[in-house]
């Protein structure tokens, strides 16, 4: 084992580690409520992390036991899942960059209005089929009654810093002027004309305000918070994974020279 392949194999080392936050980070993001109810995106993280977890295995493979087209078959296949993942990165950060939180006065929490989010993730997440299927979802999930468990008086509510999805679909628009009664109850709206999601309001467990573009705003905004962070550890990883890569190449160059330089010594050549 060359001097070249020792360092491709150390190298792959470090690929595999990267691999780990990759998956790791894929795995947080399909357990968030939000990505639960989305089928559409809730693995391709994850995906992508084992492919890079298993091309880096080959490789590591490759260099140990010599074999160049093996190694060879590595450089292409990572080529190919770093730039797959640099282009998620960067769709990731277009479409997660408009941003329609907004601030409510004297409460904790934040609003969402559907309209501030990207028109990608409003067209293919929120329309009429895909909705559909979410809202079934989230009406049963506990993203709701927890608020109810975890908050008993009005003024813990108001001060809470509630997820975007439990502001947006777990109660009415403040603007409605609703009176509180609990986290999922509320009553006798002061100005029901403020906001179309008024009339949208049941108090209905199943219902709720999950009919509601506050809702959906809502569901957006986490998804939005979730892969922003996501994203910290993807970029370092395939910073780390480039750096690699780039490396690897020139080691694979050195071991070719390596092994021709050997056969000449040994009178092959």
């Amino acid at each position: 084992m060359g001097v070249s392949n020792n360092i491709t194999a150390v190298l792959n080392f470090i690929a595999i580690l990267a691999s780990i936050p990759i998956i790791a980070s894929g795995i947080w993001l399909a357990s968030k409520p939000a990505n639960e109810c989305i089928n559409n995106f809730r693995w391709i993280v994850v995906i992508l992390g084992i492919l890079i977890l298993l091309v880096s295995l080959a490789g590591f493979f490759g260099a140990y036991r010599n074999k160049q087209v093996l190694l060879a078959l590595y450089l292409c296949f990572m080529a190919i899942l770093i730039v797959l993942l640099l282009i998620l990165l960067v769709f990731a950060f277009v479409v997660t960059r408009p941003d329609g939180t907004y601030g409510v006065p004297e409460r904790g929490y934040k609003e969402y209005r559907l309209d501030g989010f990207s028109a990608w993730l409003r067209n293919h997440v929120t329309s009429s089929g895909s909705w559909n299927k979410i809202r079934a979802c989230l009406a049963d999930s506990d993203i709701c009654t927890e608020l109810a468990q975890n908050y008993i008086t009005s003024d813990q509510f108001f001060n809470s810093n509630i997820s975007p999805l439990q502001s947006g679909c777990c109660k009415p628009p403040t603007a409605c002027g609703y009176n509180y009664v609990s986290p999922i109850v509320w009553t006798n709206p002061v100005n029901p004309m403020a906001d179309p999601d008024c009339n949208l309001w049941n108090n209905d467990q199943n219902q709720l305000c999950y009919n509601c573009n506050a809702c959906k705003g809502g569901l957006l905004g986490s998804l939005r918070k979730e892969w922003r962070r996501a994203n910290i550890i993807l970029i370092v990883a395939v910073v780390v994974l480039i750096w690699v890569y780039l490396i690897a190449c020139s080691a694979f160059k050195n071991a070719q020279t390596e092994d021709l330089f050997r056969r000449y010594k040994q009178g092959w050549v």
